[in-house]
Formats: C-alpha cells, sequence, structure tokens
C-alpha cells in the first residue's frame, strides 16, 4: 500500500485507502475544505452541466468526524497519474492515510 510517509512508488501494491484530514502531528488539516477541493479536481460534469465526483475519489467523514477522501485502486487502473496525484497530496501535506479493502469502497 503507498502510504504517505514512504511516498508512492510505481513498483508498490496498489490498493484503496482512506486520506484523513489529520496529519502525522495529530493536527487537523486545513483549510477546512480540502476534501471537497481534491475530490472537485478528479470530478466531471454530467449532462445537466452538474458536477459529479468521480466514484474513484470521493469525500466521506469519519467515526471522529474529521473529513477524508476515499480513493478506490481501480483509479490507478484508469489514470497512474490521477491515482499518483493522490498519494503524493496526502505525503506532501503529511496527512494520515488508511488501507482498505476494495469491497469497503
Amino acid at each position: 500500500m503507498p502510504t504517505a510517509p514512504s511516498g508512492y512508488h510505481m513498483s508498490e501494491k496498489i490498493e484503496s485507502f482512506i486520506i484523513v484530514g489529520v496529519t502525522h502531528e495529530g493536527k487537523t488539516f486545513r483549510p477546512s475544505d480540502w476534501a471537497d477541493r481534491l475530490c472537485g479536481i478528479m470530478s466531471a460534469f454530467d449532462q445537466d452541466n452538474r458536477m459529479k465526483y468521480s466514484p474513484y475519489v470521493r469525500p466521506g467523514c469519519s467515526l471522529t468526524g474529521h473529513k477524508t477522501v476515499v480513493v478506490d485502486a481501480r483509479l490507478h487502473k484508469l489514470n497512474p497519474l490521477a491515482y499518483k496525484f493522490v498519494v503524493d497530496f496526502a505525503h506532501s501535506n503529511h496527512l494520515q492515510v488508511e488501507p482498505i479493502s476494495d469491497d469497503q469502497v
């Protein structure tokens, strides 16, 4: 699993994961709308010109109330650079990353 501390390497196993809006130091990540912004980058507009989040990168919330972004491993198959972008985002902002199984996505 590519994790925030080790960064992303093309040879690492590709898995689904959750980016949690908490740094490794335990601080809440700001700005508060970071998850919506990150998911907005990966979104598209539908036929009615409404923005629609990607099914592979979508916002969520943890049980503790922290903002999260759920990243589906299938994104790597469709767009390896987009997958790398979200992994790099978590890494460069020192955010916690939690692996999840594909049936949890």
